[in-house]
């Protein structure tokens, strides 16, 4: 099974940002679990983050023809971006939202979630673990 992990905005700050929300790891660390998590499952796993919109949606497109499911973490576009909800519409695979912090119990506007209906199971605020939990998930459907 190949899966995409897809993280967005400011996840390349990783480790910079509150631990206590983020969980403290960097990004080259939380993909390196990631990584090793898909080997125990036994899923083959792509991982990749950018700041750029249009080169997420890139990667959602791309998706299309090769991964049997997307782990995406937008990362603020969460909030806000039809344009990313409208790409992920597109999907016939299973989507997992992951986000480190739970974000229902954050700002008001960061409760939010423009892709929220489009996935097959959300994990809110479970730190890096929850890539885990989403690859279990998706391994699990396969």
């Amino acid at each position: 099974m190949q899966v995409v992990v897809l993280n967005g905005v400011n996840l390349d700050v990783l480790g910079r940002r509150d631990p206590r929300l983020y969980g403290g790891l960097s990004l080259n660390e939380l993909e390196t679990r990631i990584y090793e998590w898909a080997h125990e499952l036994r899923l083959t796993v792509r991982c990749r983050q950018t700041n750029s919109e249009g080169e997420y949606i890139g990667w959602i497109h791309d998706a299309h023809a090769d991964a049997d499911g997307v782990i995406v973490n937008p990362g603020a576009w969460t909030h806000y971006s039809y344009a990313i909800h409208d790409a992920l519409e597109l999907l016939e695979i299973p989507i997992v939202e992951v986000h480190l912090s739970n974000i229902e119990q954050r700002e008001e506007w960061r409760r939010h979630s423009v892709i929220a209906h489009l996935a097959a199971r959300r994990i809110l605020g479970k730190g890096p673990d929850g890539y885990r939990e989403a690859l279990e998930f998706l391994a699990g459907r396969s």
